[in-house]
């Protein structure tokens, strides 16, 4: 096993608390750019780029379907290091209006047992300011971003409308899509907002506010038909997409979890799979939808895919896996969409649902 193999660094980085690791593992991505022939050499090694995996959507290129989930990159300090480890896009944040330090410490656990991640880390981020200036420094980067944004924690229920309208001003003209958090268990009262009213009244106010594509992020924990008419809701009130799921409370899931935070990786996928199929008979051909909950294996990309996903996006496994996942996760989907005879990646959404 070599040195430098992700095992071995998986090996060092496990031996400390998750959330120094996290940040240990950071300082390489965030000098990524100062090595720009290392960066060459392992986007070369992770990178797949096939015609069968290119697709338009809403105007974005995407050269393959695996993006990286909200919340390893709160900062938006490691964009350009994304494409060496062979996502296709990334989703930076989340981004409140205020910087805010988030919940105490501990709050970030390892269910190594489950391959699991369960955490309670309540929207720590630098602010909206830093993140403009962050998304500055890469303005020419051809590389889909998108930007997720939810309410500060001190900003009551009743005024979190106004915490979305400054994000939204914020961010309007910066990045390729943005998408409304209101499904993280670890703001209070952020799940009461996935509501139709709520929805309803954003995606009205962020319409009159940007042209850009505005996804809903929703919970895995809704009952599948008030998830249903939730989304359905957004879609009519003109949100671009809907993503599924973010973490779940079900802590029932491990004998290991914490009775706070959110769960995800391998214990959720099920969950969020059963979920997001549900949306996706609904929804697939009315809307663009994109898959993320403990998805690990070609297969689990391709399912979702088939249930209505045009895009996945993974965060958990990749702690566990390592980079050579997404490599084979996209070297797999070649292969899935090849042998069921699709030209296109794009052919193959929702074929579980078209007779």
């Amino acid at each position: 096993m070599s040195f430098l193999s992700y095992q071995t660094l998986k090996n060092i980085l496990f031996k400390v608390n998750p959330e120094t690791a996290h940040s240990i593992g950071g300082l390489g991505l965030k000098a990524a750019p100062y090595a720009p022939f290392l960066s060459k050499y392992f986007k070369k090694r992770y990178f797949i780029e096939n015609p069968i995996l290119e697709q338009n959507i809403l105007g974005i290129k995407f050269k393959n379907p695996v993006g990286l989930a909200a919340g390893f990159d709160k900062n938006g300090e490691y964009i350009k290091a994304m494409p060496s480890l062979g996502f296709g896009f990334t989703e930076i944040g989340t981004i409140t209006p205020k910087a805010q330090i988030g919940n105490d410490r501990p709050r970030l656990f390892r269910l190594k047992e489950d391959r699991s991640i369960q955490n309670a880390m309540g929207f720590n981020n630098r602010g909206a300011e830093f993140m403009l200036k962050q998304l500055a420094k890469v303005e020419n980067f051809d590389y889909p971003i998108g930007i997720n944004i939810g309410k500060n924690k001190l900003t009551p229920e009743n005024e979190a409308l106004n915490d979305y309208k400054i994000l939204l001003e914020t961010f309007k003209n910066v990045g390729d899509y943005v998408v409304i958090n209101i499904s993280s268990p670890n703001t209070p009262g952020l799940r009461d907002l996935q509501n139709e009213k709520f929805i309803t009244d954003l995606f009205t106010m962020a319409k009159e506010i940007t042209t850009q594509p505005i996804f809903l992020k929703i919970a895995p924990d809704m009952e599948a038909q008030d998830a249903i008419d939730l989304c359905t809701s957004a879609v009519n009130a003109g949100a671009a997409g809907i993503i599924a799921t973010n973490t779940t409370i079900d802590y029932s899931l491990s004998k290991y979890a914490k009775d706070f935070g959110g769960i995800s990786g391998a214990l959720v996928r099920e969950k969020s799979y059963e979920l997001f199929k549900a949306i996706g008979k609904e929804l697939h051909d009315k809307t663009v939808l994109i898959s993320v909950g403990g998805i690990e294996t070609a297969q689990d990309a391709y399912r979702r895919i088939k249930a209505g996903a045009s895009l996945i996006q993974i965060y958990s496994m990749l702690i566990y896996n390592g980079p050579i996942m997404i490599k084979e996760i996209n070297e797999g989907l070649i292969e899935l969409l090849k042998a069921d005879g699709y030209q296109n990646i794009s052919d193959a959404i929702g074929a579980d649902f078209k007779e």
